[in-house]
Order: C-alpha cells, then structure tokens, then sequence
C-alpha cells in the first residue's frame, strides 16, 4: 500500500503540488497523467523515496520498487553482469558470491568445518529458491528484449536502454509489493511492451505509472490521477478519475466544459453584483443593501472555480541552416568495442545536403555509439570520417548528457551559442518559450526538468548552434504527443540534413528519410514503407 497525505512537492523553490492526498491499495493500477511540467516526475521521486516532500508525508507498507525516468546503475556496479544486477534484485547475488567463497575455501582447505558451511549454506539456498531464482531472472530479462547473449556482459558495456531494460528487470524481479514506474516503456520495442503490458495486466500489487504510451494506460490501468500544470498563480492539484486512459480522456473533457461554463457564470454573476455595488454604494439609501452585496462577492470569489486553461500548443520553427558543400558526411570502416568482440565494424556510409538516414538495429547494435562517435563524444576504434566544407553537426543525446544539471536553462542554452553569434535574453528565452519552457522556470537548474522538459531544452539547444547536419538519438523519448507532433513538423520542413535513431514509427514516417543504415552490419539501403515495421521493432 502506498498513501500520499497533504503532500506538497517543490521544484526550483517553487510548489507545484499543494495539499495532495490519496491512496493506493494492493491491485489498483493507476496512471498519473498529465502534460509536460505539470510536476509528475518530480512527485514521483517524493513517491518513490528519492526526493523529500516540501510538506506532508508518504506512508509505504511492503516492499517498494521505484523505477526513475533516467536511472543511473552506480559505477562502483558497471562491472556485474546484467544478470548479476537483476538477482540484486533479491539480494541473491549476495548469497551466490558467499557461496562461491565458502566452496573456495572448502576446495583450498576440505576440512569437516568447510565442508559443513558450504554444505548448510548451499542446502539454505537450494531450499530457498536460489537455483530457480536464476531462471526466473534470465526469463523476465528476456521478456523485456535483454538476450542471452546480452545478459552475461558488464553492465558497463551495455547501451543505455539496454542498462534502462536491466534496471527494470531488478526492479520486476524484487517482487515489491507496490511499484511506481516513470516511462516503463522507455527504449522497449513491441514485443518488450507486449511482454510488460501483460505482466502488469497480472501483477498483484499496488502500480502507480507514468507513460505517454496511451496502449499501456488503456491496458494497465484502472484509475488515473489527472495532475494540473501549474500557473504562475496557481498550483497544481490532482482529481481522481475511475477507469482506463480513454474513459478518463472522455471524463475530463466533459468535466472541463462544465467547469468552463461555471466558472463564466460566476464572472457575469460577479460582474452584475459589482456593477450594483459601484453605481449605489456610495449613496446612503442604498448602502445598507450595497454592503451586502459585498459580502456575496467575496463569498463568490472565494468559491470560485478555476476554468481550465486551453491547451497550449507549441509550434516549434528550426532555423534555416547554414549552406554548405554538396557532401556532409562520408564515412567509412567504422569499428567500435568495448573491450570485448566489436560492437560494429566495417560500417560505411555517405549522406548528401539535406538528406535523411535513419539508423536502424536492435538494442545493443551500436546506434547510440555510432552517433556518438559522429558527435566527437567518444572515437572509433577503427576506421573514419568526414564532413562536408563548412557542415556544422549538432547533436541530440539520448540521455540529456549534455546538459549541465546544475546552471539554469538560460544558461545551458546561452552555452551552445556559437562564437561571434550574438542574441539577447529575450531572444534566448523566446526558443525557450517556443517549447513551453517560459516565465521563472527558465531560472531553474536543468537538474528539477522532468524528462520531456529536459528533451525539450535539449532541442532547444539546437537551435542556436547553426547547424545544418542534425544527429538525434531518440528526440521524441519522454514527448508529450502534442509536443511529437510539434517537433515532427517542424523537422518534417527543415532543408537540413538528419542522422537519426528512432523507434517512433510515426516520427520516423514524418522525417521521410531517404536511406537506412542497418545495424551493426553497416548495410546502407533506400527507404521505403516496409522499414517501419522495422522501427517499432528495434
């Protein structure tokens, strides 16, 4: 069971969930929903431990699994396997490493006192499910797309969905009996989301979830917390809606109409009592009866419901990129490994002005650490590249590793302007606002974003760099579907060229890209429809 009572969340010093409280018993599944920077992460952090609470408390009885939207595996860890992370889960990795030394030292020294300790401890563990624990962690890896051939290697290694995939699995496999999952469906294909989408179907615990995967909210839950975005004026609050994600889209829109035309009679009603109290209130024959009119505004103002605010849709404009030479990028016997067989190798590829490639493979097939080594974050072990005269690349990290979480988003986007560029403030803070990212919040640390502000900032970044050659590593992860929308459009027309990795179908579909690298063999071939069953995929 979890129960939220009186809670308050701050981010950047200021409230943005005043007064919350609700209960979450074993079986409910609930969505928390709403848009980006409505404060969903930031109370899911409070929710899941990570975070302190600006006031009220959070009472969580059982055990409690917390999966945040970017998980970080520690890097005193990186060097366990993947499967060695996921038993951690129940701590049998533990046991396993004390059994391992109890047998050593039975082998080195096979006195009847080793012997016995291995003997009871090996017999404690079989007894207690050890053996089979292994499988049933091999298993549930599986079902969130970690192969066999993936699950024996340091997580250090790994990418970064596959480490997001294995922090699942340990979180899964710890059989907590409340789970709240930021973005679960993060980085996982279609036969991961089937497989999670089922086993959340039969989970027997209390689920809170966030995900703008609105196949996952209809399926998974049965009860959704609607949060208010914050105003300038106001903070956000929660209302309660019974049923899955469409019941509830059909829900709150009928609830909006009503609360848009109580609130506008009470305005006229406000209007016409004030109107009296102005033209009489003055007048001794009519004070008596202006005062108390008085009296009935205030109690009106104080009842007064807030009309919900139109949704603002953002319209988000690239700027033109500058000219550049026919050919932006010609690359070739490209080789990247981590210290094990290679990642990729032989990869050889050219793409022309204002020409798309999409970057296509499996998890674990090298696409971020092609776009990596193409953004000059990391190098190749073999092979090499080039680009076109005067070509300026600007890139999009998957993980936001590019934004210093301790300056504010002024200051991180101030970072990316070019030398000899010069823009003000205000023309700094309209790309901000362009993404919804306005008012004070541009004064806060890049560290208190939600994952879809941080996505946003981080394309708006781009903005100020001149670029013409684009390389994005999943742009549209953690985008509310009015901000994919915004973006696709806007890149949909840009006259640039774009290096990108998507498993977004209907992003990639907007794009219209001209050539698909498959990965890691490096086979380069013309785009056509039959690719995207691909993307949903990979």
């Amino acid at each position: 069971m979890l129960q939220a009572q009186a809670l308050s969340v701050e981010v950047g010093g200021r409230l943005v969930v005043d007064q919350a409280s609700f209960t979450v018993m074993p079986r409910d599944k609930v969505g928390i929903v709403g848009r980006n920077g409505a404060g969903k992460t930031s109370m899911f952090k409070v929710l899941g431990g990570a975070a302190e609470p600006s006031g009220g408390k959070v009472l969580r009885k059982g055990g409690f699994g917390y999966l945040p939207q970017d998980p970080k595996i520690d890097g005193s860890q990186e060097h366990r396997t993947a499967v060695q992370h996921v038993l951690s889960g129940r701590g049998i990795d533990a046991e396993v490493e004390r059994i391992e030394k109890l047998r050593a030292a039975m082998e080195e020294s096979p006195t009847d006192a080793n012997v016995a300790r291995y003997s009871r401890a090996e017999e404690r563990f079989r007894l207690e499910g050890g053996y089979s624990a292994d499988s049933e962690a091999r298993s549930l890896a599986a079902g969130l797309g970690i192969g066999q051939d993936r699950i024996e290697l340091p997580i250090g290694v790994l990418s970064g969905g596959e480490r997001r995939r294995v922090e699942l699995a340990r979180i899964l496999f710890a059989g907590s009996d409340v789970l709240c999952l930021d973005e679960p469906t993060n980085h996982l294909d279609v036969d991961a989301k089937t497989w999670l989408m089922g086993f959340l179907r039969q989970y027997r615990g209390a689920l809170l979830v966030i995900s703008h995967d609105l196949d996952l909210l209809d399926e998974a839950i049965t009860r959704v917390l609607h949060l208010d975005r914050p105003t300038e004026t106001a903070t956000g609050h929660i209302v309660e809606y019974k049923g899955t994600y469409s019941q509830y889209v059909t829900a709150r829109a009928e609830d909006e109409r009503r609360l848009t035309k109580q609130a506008a009679e009470q305005e006229r009603e406000i209007a016409r009592m004030q109107k009296f109290v102005d033209r009489f209130g003055a007048k001794a024959t009519k004070a008596a009866q202006a005062h108390s009119i008085e009296k009935r505004i205030a109690r009106l103002e104080a009842e007064k419901v807030d009309a919900p605010k139109n949704t603002k849709q953002i319209t988000v404009r690239f700027p033109d990129p500058p000219p550049c030479g026919e050919t932006v990028i010609e690359a070739s016997e490209l080789c990247k490994g981590y210290g094990g067989p290679p990642v990729f190798e032989d990869v050889a590829f050219d793409l022309g002005r204002g020409e798309r490639l999409l970057v296509l493979g499996l998890n674990g097939a090298g696409k971020t650490s092609l776009l990596r080594i193409l953004a000059g974050e990391t190098e190749a072990d073999l092979g090499h590249f080039e680009f076109g005269y005067q070509v300026q690349p600007g890139y999009y990290a998957q993980e936001h590793d590019n934004l210093d979480v301790h300056r504010s988003l002024l200051d991180n986007i101030r970072n990316e302007v070019p030398p000899g560029v010069s823009l003000t403030e205000t023309e700094l803070r309209g790309l901000l606002g362009m993404f919804g990212l306005s008012g004070e919040k541009v004064f806060q640390d890049a560290g208190t974003l939600s994952g879809g502000e941080k996505t946003k900032l981080a394309l708006a970044m781009l903005m100020v760099g001149r670029n013409n050659l684009l390389l994005l590593d999943e742009p549209t992860n953690n985008l509310d579907p009015p901000s994919r929308e915004a973006v696709a459009d806007a890149l949909k027309g840009w006259p640039g060229a774009i290096i990108f990795v998507s498993h977004d179908t209907e992003f990639v579909t907007e794009l219209a890209p001209t050539k698909v690298l498959l990965m890691p063999d490096g086979d380069v071939d013309y785009f056509n429809d039959e690719w995207l069953e691909l993307v949903s995929l990979a």
